[in-house]
Parts: structure tokens; C-alpha cells; sequence
């Protein structure tokens, strides 16, 4: 191996072990935060769900950025495990965050509908939440970061251990299992608009996990050379999320994604679908007959290294 391409990884290694220890470090802190943002009659404040085995404060650093730039933040405290790190039913946490969303609106009488930005395994709360339980009514944004739409390959290694009999929500992860299929059957509310950011570098939520079907208001972007954790320290994806709160999010960002996620779906040898509205769109493999009219369809994106 070149002695300049070893420096890139050992620089890459050290970086992303830096990075975790950070975000494990924040989580330990567990779930009291001090609260600066004021809530008495917010315009369009932002919600933060985090995931598995994470607490309140692994999004300090995501949470004072936004806090920062104006922006009306707060978190939930989803309890689970110690009474902490998020580990119940998605279903039961979409059901407590609808009540307590519910109790927000009349307590604090927020103006307008707010916008939920949620990592990994809140991410599958906040999509069933707007999905199943009508929190469309309330949100006008889903922002989810690595979160594993299509279930998570790594969540069967869970089945080997008694940990999916405690934690219902590891069974719900498996790819394919009844809970994902439940959720991505159907149309995701057209009121709502819904951006995975992915990153292809993301092992605990590997690619295609993330990746989602396509419609007018559901849009895939993909992020470079982020791990897991990174998505609440990288300064690109925190730029990433801003320009989507703010509907300001490039077309070519969006189309750059879907012409990766067709090219890696060619490459690969088997067909990968994206579902625009009613249109089934197929990428189909090089030298097999197409089953559906292959159309080039509009948008979905990438953002390149920043930081």
C-alpha cells in the first residue's frame, strides 16, 4: 500500500474513532439537558428523536448549531432501558411522541407545523409516526440521518441472543421483518416532506438501508465519507440539514444521488426500484430485457466532502 494512502486511512481511522468516542461520550450523559431554547409560541420548532442505545444528549452538538442559527429546538426523552436509551417499540414511542407532541401544541401554543430531525432508529419513529398516526396534521418536515428505512442486516445478529425478547425494536429493525414492510407499504403523506441522508460510508446503517422509494416530496441525498456517528458532528451534513429545513436544497444535489443509487443498481446485477408517485421506474441490469419502461425520472441527490 502507498505511503500516502495509508496516511488517508490511518488520518480516516483516527478521525472516526474520535468522532464516536464523542457521540458515546455525550450519550453516557444521559437524558437531562438544559433547556435555552424558548417554546412559548414557537414558529415551526424543531423536534429531535435519536436512536438506539442513545440518549437526549447525543445531539448536543446538532442541537446547539440550530439553536445557534435562530431555530426553536428541543427533544423528547424516549425513555426505554434504565428509564434511557431509546429501546422500546417503534410503535409504542410513535404513539407516545403523538401524545406528547399533542400536549406541546396546547401547553407552549406553537405556531405553525414543526419539522423533525431524527438519527437512526428515530428515524423509523418519526416516519411511522407521520405514516400510521396522522403526524402529518403537525410536521411539515422529516429529516432522517442514516436511518434504516429497509430494516438493518445488522439487527439479525440480535436474533441469535435473547435481546430481541427485551427489545421488541430489534426484531422491528430486520430487514423485512412485518413492522418495515408495514411501514413502507403505501404513500408517504404528500403534506410531509421526507429526506434520507445516507452515506455510504455509514457501516451500522449500510447501504441500500437507507435508501428510499422515491416520490415528489420523499428525496434520497447522499453524504460522503460519513461513519454513523458523524451525522451529528460533520459540519457538511449539519449544511445539508439546514438547506432542507429551509427548502432550499439544490436540484442537482437530489439528482446526483439518483443517478449514484442507478449506477451502483446496474452494477450490481439486479434490477433496484425507486417508486416516483404511481410510476414504477426500473433500473434494470446490462444485458436483460426491461420489465417496466425505463425512464430517467427527476430528481434525488449527493453532497460532496466538507469538512
Amino acid at each position: 500500500m502507498p505511503i500516502n494512502t495509508l496516511k488517508r486511512v490511518i488520518r480516516r481511522v483516527a478521525r472516526r474513532t474520535k468522532s464516536w468516542g464523542t457521540i458515546v461520550a455525550l450519550t453516557l450523559r444521559g437524558n437531562r439537558v438544559e433547556r435555552k431554547a424558548e417554546l412559548k409560541r414557537s414558529k415551526n420548532p424543531v423536534l429531535l428523536l435519536y436512536g438506539f442505545g442513545a440518549t437526549r444528549r447525543t445531539f448536543s452538538i446538532l442541537e446547539r448549531r440550530l439553536y445557534n442559527d435562530g431555530y426553536t429546538v428541543f427533544s423528547i426523552n424516549l425513555g426505554g432501558i434504565f428509564g434511557t436509551f431509546n429501546t422500546r417499540a417503534v410503535e409504542e414511542l410513535g404513539a407516545y411522541i403523538d401524545q406528547k407532541i399533542e400536549r406541546l401544541y396546547k401547553k407552549y401554543e406553537f405556531r405553525g407545523k414543526l419539522s423533525i430531525i431524527s438519527h437512526s432508529k428515530g428515524g423509523l419513529i418519526g416516519h411511522y409516526y407521520i405514516k400510521r398516526l396522522g403526524g402529518d396534521r403537525r410536521v411539515s418536515h422529516l429529516i432522517t440521518l442514516g436511518a434504516p428505512h429497509n430494516g438493518n442486516p445488522w439487527a439479525f445478529l440480535s436474533l441469535f441472543t435473547p435481546l430481541p425478547f427485551v427489545f421488541k425494536s430489534l426484531r422491528q429493525m430486520t430487514p423485512m421483518s412485518t413492522f418495515i414492510k408495514k411501514l413502507k407499504s403505501g404513500l408517504f403523506p404528500k403534506k410531509v416532506k421526507l429526506y434520507s441522508i445516507y452515506s455510504k460510508d455509514d457501516f451500522i446503517c449500510p447501504y441500500p438501508c437507507a435508501v428510499l422509494e422515491e416520490a415528489e416530496n420523499v428525496k434520497n441525498l447522499e453524504v460522503e465519507g460519513v461513519s454513523h456517528s458523524e451525522f451529528l458532528i460533520k459540519k457538511n451534513v449539519y449544511h445539508l440539514i439546514k438547506m432542507a429545513l429551509d427548502n432550499e436544497i439544490p436540484l442537482s444535489l437530489e439528482q446526483r444521488t439518483r443517478e449514484k443509487v442507478k449506477e451502483r443498481a446496474l452494477a450490481s446485477g439486479r434490477p433496484f426500484r425507486l417508486i416516483e408517485g404511481a410510476k414504477n421506474f426500473v433500473f434494470q441490469p446490462k444485458g436483460q430485457t426491461p420489465k417496466a419502461l425505463k425512464i430517467a425520472p427527476p430528481p434525488s441527490s449527493s453532497i460532496s466532502k466538507a469538512n
